[in-house]
């Protein structure tokens, strides 16, 4: 069963006072591209993080996010005085010197500044590191949850494009017998006309004919077209990790139907070609979700 590289998943994992919330949001790419948001506390693990996030989630635009929220009065990031002295010390300086005015609301402007709070390093207990594994893999589980729902919907898509196809496709088959029966009269009657009602060697032409006729067969083309379509539909049934291959089936379904299309040689065939590639596009859109 395949998946779609699109989904979001969340989950909240409380210790004491703390509030954990990890959510992360996948979308299509040709690779793992990842981008994280860990708050400082927990920089160590972002290793280990990015690693567990490549392996169970292989494949997507990965934004991932933890936020903390703490409903404890006390804060653990305290005013820096002495930096907040040296900064106002410098800008009444320039000033000074400049002629700018200094500026009305101090504490807004000092605050801002670099280094104007300071957080005392604490150590992570040990219980709230599981907590915080246990709330990343829940959510990489509600994601993983996400996207095999949505690869539901996309095999129904595919499912029912390669049907279209398949019926497109049979549909050809009464229009071969008239196609080759137009060319062989075309070929004739023009072989006449020019040659001005001269004798002409009837066996060699049944011979050239033949050639021609060979040439030009779509049975080849339509017997690897079902096969094609037939392989696209086994591979999205037993393979959960299947859009780079069904991205390859895909191109050699439209190299078959091109390939038809450019041997038809007939107008209702051809109408047929264009609707089998109209389908086939909705198909290649659709591949670029699935993982």
């Amino acid at each position: 069963m395949i998946q779609s590289m699109t989904g979001f998943g969340k989950a909240v994992g409380e210790i004491g006072t703390k509030k954990i919330t990890v959510e992360i949001k996948s979308l299509n790419s040709k690779q793992l591209d990842l981008f994280t948001k860990i708050p400082y506390i927990y920089r160590e693990k972002e290793i280990e993080i990015r690693a567990l996030l490549a392996q169970q989630l292989e494949r997507g635009k990965i934004d991932f996010n933890i936020i903390i929220e703490n409903s404890s009065k006390e804060s653990s990031s305290q005013i820096n005085g002495p930096i907040i002295e040296s900064y106002r010390n410098q800008i009444l300086a320039i000033s000074e010197s400049t002629g700018i005015p200094v500026p009305t609301d101090w504490y807004s402007i000092l605050l801002r500044l670099p280094e104007s709070l300071k957080t005392e390093q604490q150590e992570i207990p040990e219980d709230e590191i599981t907590i915080l594994m246990k709330t990343i893999n829940t959510a990489i589980t509600n994601l993983k949850a996400f996207r095999k729902q949505e690869g539901k919907s996309l095999q129904n898509i595919f499912e029912n494009k390669i049907k279209n196809i398949k019926e497109l496709a049979a549909q050809v088959t009464p229009f071969e017998q008239e196609r080759m029966t137009n060319i062989r009269t075309r070929i004739k009657e023009n072989l006449e006309s020019l040659s001005l009602n001269a004798e002409y060697d009837k066996n060699r032409f049944e011979q050239e004919m033949f050639y021609y006729i060979e040439k030009i067969d779509i049975n080849e083309e339509k017997n690897r077209l079902s096969n094609h379509l037939k392989y696209f539909i086994e591979t999205i049934n037993e393979e959960n990790n299947a859009g780079k291959k069904i991205g390859f089936i895909a191109q050699e379904i439209g190299r078959e139907i091109n390939t038809m299309g450019s041997k038809a040689n007939h107008l209702e065939i051809q109408k047929l070609v264009v609707r089998m590639k109209d389908e086939l596009e909705q198909i290649k859109e659709q591949v670029l979700n699935v993982l």
